[in-house]
């Protein structure tokens, strides 16, 4: 473990099962079918089975091809956060969770990046794996126990409309079957619109 490794462990150090599972039922009784935190809680659980995926795997290619998906989902989770979620807390009066929230997915982007050049089927992978794995389960124990439900609690019914509308379109953005080739297309047409050289 790096020492950057064992600093963030020592500053997160990890909750009980029994915890988070406490926070998860919190805010699944909070949530209202299709509503932003719904979509939340779906996309943790998505991540949860994803980071065992990546971990579950038997060969370099299984496990290399799961941490692609893992990597996909957990950035497109957290642009939507980012995006949305994290300026509604600050609007709502809760900018030192807004801020702890950019820090922390900051700190898990790095860390993938970090785990990407690591070979796939050594100990050093399943390490920082499990690293990153605690930090996010940290990181939505934070949001399922009090950060989302504060804005739950916080936001009017106009604003919780349009964080579920503007947090579906953001993950959406980020991993919709579109998104890749969206992407092409503006790049195509940007080249198209250049003067030839």
């Amino acid at each position: 473990m790096s020492l950057f490794d064992k600093a963030i462990a020592a500053v997160t150090p990890p909750e009980s099962q029994q915890k988070r599972d406490e926070a998860r039922a919190k805010a699944t009784a909070a949530a209202e079918p299709g509503d932003w935190l719904s979509l939340v809680l779906d996309q943790h659980r998505q991540l949860e089975s994803s980071f065992a995926a990546v971990k579950s795997a038997s060969d370099p290619a299984s496990r290399t091809a799961a941490l692609k998906k893992l990597g996909v989902i957990l950035t497109g989770h957290a642009i939507a956060e980012e995006a949305v979620l994290y300026p509604g807390l600050a609007q709502a009066g809760e900018k030192g969770h807004a801020e702890m929230g950019y820090t922390e997915q900051v700190a898990v982007k790095m860390q993938m990046a970090a785990l990407e050049t690591l070979g796939p089927m050594s100990s050093d992978f399943l390490d920082k794996l499990e690293h990153i794995r605690g930090a996010v389960a940290h990181h939505m124990f934070e949001e399922e126990g009090t950060w989302f439900l504060e804005l739950k609690q916080k936001a009017p019914a106009d604003v919780q409309a349009r964080l579920t509308q503007r947090f579906q379109e953001e993950f959406d953005r980020y991993i919709g079957d579109d998104a890749a080739g969206g992407a092409m297309r503006e790049a195509r047409s940007w080249d198209d619109a250049r003067p030839p050289a």
